[in-house]
């Protein structure tokens, strides 16, 4: 998906150009995959925009950055005030903002602890991540989750998205939208960069983070909306053969947001359409981002943003 540019981006402590948000081929990241990042969306709303659960985001920026040894030197408070500072002085809303920290130019070789710490947030305009309302056509990948005690599921860093670019690759070679990938034992983990939810006999099932997954900021959300509306929540490790029989199944995520699943390996979930479970958790989420209903969680921080830009 094509970026569209934004005149600022925050490096640093400082809003610099777009265009001076430049690194050196040597720095550390470049060749060791040394970074750790956030991806946040911001609604539009009917007095300015809002960021969608910008402190849990940052903290778990600082939580990557903690389990791989990185001192940031930023507080919550200061980078969470730095992305309000970024997207009002770019004017766009909606947007999507990419907070990056990664170790710079400084030293070579694997341990990069004498290599500095760089900080970047960019925000631009972003739409559906799979276009359409259809819902995605999905398979199996071939590739499996990292296993535990390898790379870190629970820290959101470059690395890791290596192994989901094998698993999103394999998935549009082979014409579907998305791949699923299981974990090491053979149960359901998650698609390359989305949470998965199952629904089968009114109850909604979610794969727990001891399978691989990493612990998504929109999946805690749906949680907390299901469990808010009685809807039965059940996270255990789930058999693959599971996605063929369930009722309804969707992927959530900052990027897909909620977006149902319309057939895996080329078998319909019920009748590949939304089902109602996942069209009532789809609206309560959308209203609540979108500004149609109270803001009761506190999910929305203000930005002031004169005019939304079309997406």
């Amino acid at each position: 998906m094509p970026i569209e540019t934004t005149p600022n981006i925050w490096h640093n402590g400082d809003l610099i150009p777009w265009e001076k948000a430049n690194i050196h081929v040597m720095s550390h990241v470049i060749h060791y995959g040394s970074s750790v990042f956030e991806g946040i969306r911001c609604y539009k709303q009917p007095e300015g925009g809002g960021v969608f659960r910008l402190t849990e985001h940052m903290q778990r920026l600082l939580d990557s950055a903690k389990i791989y040894r990185m001192e940031l030197g930023y507080s919550l408070e200061q980078l969470t005030a730095a992305v309000v500072d970024v997207v009002e002085a770019n004017g766009v809303v909606p947007c999507y903002i990419r907070p990056i920290a990664f170790r710079g130019y400084g030293e070579i070789g694997v341990n990069p602890i004498g290599c500095p710490m760089e900080i970047y947030i960019a925000n631009f305009p972003w739409g559906k991540y799979v276009p359409g309302n259809d819902g995605a056509d999905v398979c199996v990948s071939s590739w499996n989750r990292l296993a535990p005690n390898t790379m870190p599921s629970m820290a959101k860093a470059g690395a890791n998205y290596m192994n989901s670019q094998l698993i999103r690759m394999e998935a549009g070679v082979n014409g579907y939208q998305e791949g699923i990938a299981l974990d090491t034992n053979g149960y359901l983990s998650e698609g390359s960069g989305e949470n998965l939810f199952l629904v089968r006999g009114g109850t909604l099932y979610t794969t727990p983070l001891a399978n691989s997954v990493l612990s998504g900021i929109t999946r805690d959300s749906i949680l907390t909306l299901a469990r808010q509306m009685g809807i039965p929540v059940v996270e255990q490790a789930l058999p693959r053969e599971m996605l063929y029989i369930c009722d309804e199944a969707f992927f959530t995520g900052t990027a897909v947001e909620v977006t149902h699943l319309r057939s895996v390996d080329r078998i319909l979930v019920g009748d590949g359409t939304i089902g109602p479970i996942t069209k009532a958790l789809h609206k309560a989420f959308f209203d609540i981002v979108n500004g149609l209903a109270p803001d009761r969680y506190n999910w929305l921080t203000p930005v002031k943003v004169r005019e939304a830009v079309a997406v």
